[in-house]
Order: C-alpha cells, then structure tokens, then sequence
C-alpha cells in the first residue's frame, strides 16, 4: 500500500433494522481506535453510508474490509467493482469474514451466556446462500464451531442451500445464530427455532470482542500485504 496511516472502511450488507445496522458501526469504531486508524462504517445496500460511496471520498490509502460472514455476489463482484469504479490505486480490499475460529469463539460465549450446556447438542443456523461456496464456507464454519464447542455441530440455513431449521432442530437442542445482527432473518430463525423444540437460542454474533480482534487481525494484514 502507499505511504501513510490506512483509512479502515467496513462494508456490511446494510439491514432495514436500525438495531443491525449499529452493529458494524460498533465493530468499526472500536477497530479503529485499536488500530489507531480513522475508520468508518459502510454498507452494500440499504443503509447509508453506502460502500461505493465511501471508497471514492475518504482520504487514501483504504483498508476496505467486508464484515460478511460468508462469500457471495457482494464478495465477489459488487465491493471489487466498486473500488474499480473509484479509480483508487490505494484500496486493499480482503476477503468475507467467515469461516474463522475467532467467529467460533465468540459464538460459544453467546451460547454459554444464554445458558448452554457443555455437550447439549448444537445446531448452527445461518441465513444461507443459493452459491455453493457459500456453503463451503457455512461448512467450514460448522467445523470451526465443533472445535470450539467440543460437540458435533449440525447446519440449518433460512434460505437457498441447506436444510431448514425445523428438518434439523430437534427438542432439547441449543441454536447458535451465524448472524452478525438482529433483524428479519434472526427473528424468524428464533421463532423456528424455537417452535422446532430448542432450549436454548443465543443471540447473534453482535460487536463482540472477538470479531473485533479478527476486523484488527485482518485489517493488519491487508496493510502490510
């Protein structure tokens, strides 16, 4: 990257929920003042600051960095063509969040704050992607969680790939929401959840210290990359 301090700009998908949208704000801000580095919040849709407009105004060099938990269209097409519409040299743009044991961690703490046992069997519930890489990376978030757990993990999603949550939760389960934020899909994986027989359904991800520490880690990387 160019000589200079990096601006940190996050991307979230942007949710019509005010209470999701904070969260990456959260996130952002207290990665900032870890790095040292302004930093500001943006969003792919739905939400302003919208992340096209973002990149083309702050001042360079740009750590962009996705806050997405898996990878997708966004990933993939919208955030790279994006940076390329803004003419910008000096934007390092990274990669989806997810999978990462940090993620994992923070989603067993959830767990065990909302009152589950070691050992009750686990069921992680995702929003889902009809992209089979998606899944790949729900997969691997699936793996990552077992090991943190220490138990066998199953995956539902809401939408595209995967099973449903009422086909995989069974009665005494806990549910570990692989969401960053309250909203539409969280309140709905809640009511299944719960309708399906589960005891205990964690709140979701949220701006917890761990995904700080991963927004620091990879933010780091980029810059120096």
């Amino acid at each position: 990257m160019s000589a200079g301090t990096p601006h940190l700009v996050t991307v979230a998908h942007g949710t019509r929920t005010a209470a999701g949208n904070t969260v990456v704000a959260e996130i952002t801000a207290a990665a900032g003042e870890r790095l040292g580095w302004p930093a500001t919040a943006s969003y792919v849709e739905l939400c302003a600051p919208l992340f096209a407009d973002v990149v083309a105004q702050v001042p360079g060099p740009v750590v962009a960095l996705p806050t997405l938990l898996s990878t997708g269209i966004h990933v993939r097409q919208d955030l790279p063509e994006a940076v390329a519409a803004s003419g910008r040299s000096d934007v390092a743009l990274g990669a989806q969040l997810g999978p990462d044991p940090l993620l994992a961690a923070a989603q067993v703490e959830r767990l065990r704050a909302a009152g589950a046992a070691v050992g009750q069997p686990l069921v992680m519930v995702a929003a889902g992607s009809s992209e089979p890489d998606a899944l790949a990376d729900l997969d691997g978030a699936v793996a990552a969680l077992a090991e943190a757990w220490g138990g066998p993990v199953r995956l539902a999603t809401m939408t595209g790939l995967g099973p449903r949550p009422d086909e995989v939760v069974q009665p005494g389960d806990a549910v570990s929401p692989y969401l960053f934020a309250t909203g539409f899909f969280h309140r709905r994986l809640e009511e299944a959840a719960r309708a399906a027989g589960a005891t205990v359904v964690a709140d979701v991800i949220g701006p917890h210290p761990r995904v700080v520490d991963l927004v620091v880690d990879r933010a780091r990387a980029l810059a120096s990359g």
